[in-house]
């Protein structure tokens, strides 16, 4: 649809509505008999955060682009293993931006 339809869809609506549909307070009812929100539990979030960074660990302990790209890093020289962990390093910590904004609680 266009803008122009939408426009015009809308001002339609909008003369032919009178109100709002009496409910005899079945609104009201309803609204106090839903149960409270639930609170998120944090703790399967920061296990398996651990659990990633575990991982992660175990698998590049024994590689040697890690020590590699940090000798290179700290020397200030762009070598490959620096780049790749430099890049690394930028993604994971763009992607743990990204999933804590996601995660949110906005209320």
């Amino acid at each position: 649809m266009s803008h122009t339809s939408d426009d015009e869809l809308d001002a339609l609506l909008r003369r032919s509505f009178d109100g709002p549909v009496p409910d005899e307070g079945f609104s009201e009812k309803l609204m106090q008999r839903l149960p409270p929100h639930r609170r998120r539990i944090a703790w399967p979030l920061w296990s398996g955060v651990l659990a990633g960074v575990g991982a992660g660990g175990l698998s590049l302990l024994r590689s040697p682009l890690l020590g590699d790209g940090l000798r290179d890093w700290l020397r200030g020289e762009w070598s490959a293993p620096a780049v790749a962990l430099l890049l690394a390093a930028t993604g994971m910590s763009l992607l743990a931006c990204w999933w804590s904004m996601a995660e949110a609680d906005t209320r």
